[in-house]
């Protein structure tokens, strides 16, 4: 007879055995639910739309590839706001740029410019000279390879903050016989470059192919808020080589 407060338990239908398999199934399925979440909260985090430029800005796109480690060729694109690309971009290296129609036997002046400095709606720094390059072969532009003497050594893309997006515009140019040097002046400051002045100086025309990215800071960018101000970038950037 049982007591108040007591419950019967039959012994032929209770196993210790049974409830230890009942938990262990329920435990797995629930860490696979979980598991599977975290997945798919991560793919949904992982994807990155490359987003190519509206007409507008595409016509200066003829025949130049861009390419950046982990982004490929980024020519007459938006730079992706995923993987903190529009963060890695401000310290990788020079890109690679490949220009395949390229004679062999010619030599090519290669220029890189920001004509949104300090900002598209007031560019009153324009041209914000990021690179230049003379005397390159056209045998090593056909490949990527950008071997010549550098007038100005390569500036990665730093838009600041607040400015919008910024175009970071490349042309090559066929160099001709005049040997090519920036004025004192052009020297002393990157900022308000009179490119067209510099071309007409050495009888440069039409470029032989352009291209162009756009980009903004990092810290602009809607993923980057989305995070309330953090990157997962680690702190210790790789040193540039």
């Amino acid at each position: 007879m049982l007591r108040m407060g007591e419950c019967f338990v039959d012994p032929q239908k209770w196993s210790p055995v049974r409830m230890g398999w009942t938990m262990r199934l329920a435990t797995a399925a629930l860490i696979l639910s979980l598991t599977m979440m975290v997945t798919t909260d991560e793919e949904e985090n992982d994807r990155c739309v490359y987003e190519a430029l509206p007409d507008t800005d595409a016509v200066i796109c003829k025949g130049l590839e861009v390419f950046y480690p982990e982004l490929g060729n980024i020519g007459c694109m938006f730079v992706p706001d995923c993987r903190n690309y529009r963060l890695k971009i401000t310290y990788w290296p020079a890109p690679a740029v490949k220009f395949p129609r390229a004679l062999e036997d010619a030599t090519y002046i290669l220029v890189m410019v920001d004509p949104d400095a300090p900002s598209r709606s007031n560019p009153q720094a324009q041209f914000w000279r990021h690179w230049l390059v003379t005397d390159i072969k056209g045998i090593d532009l056909k490949k990527g390879k950008i071997l010549g003497r550098e007038l100005s050594a390569y500036q990665p893309p730093k838009p600041p903050s607040q400015t919008g997006f910024h175009r970071y515009q490349f042309f090559v140019y066929l160099q001709g016989e005049k040997s090519i040097s920036l004025l004192p002046e052009e020297n002393r400051t990157r900022a308000s470059w009179k490119m067209d002045r510099f071309l007409n100086r050495y009888d440069l025309n039409e470029p032989e192919a352009s291209t162009q990215f756009i980009t903004e800071n990092y810290q602009d960018s809607p993923n980057f808020q989305a995070l309330g101000g953090r990157s997962s970038e680690p702190k210790e950037r790789p040193k540039q080589k």
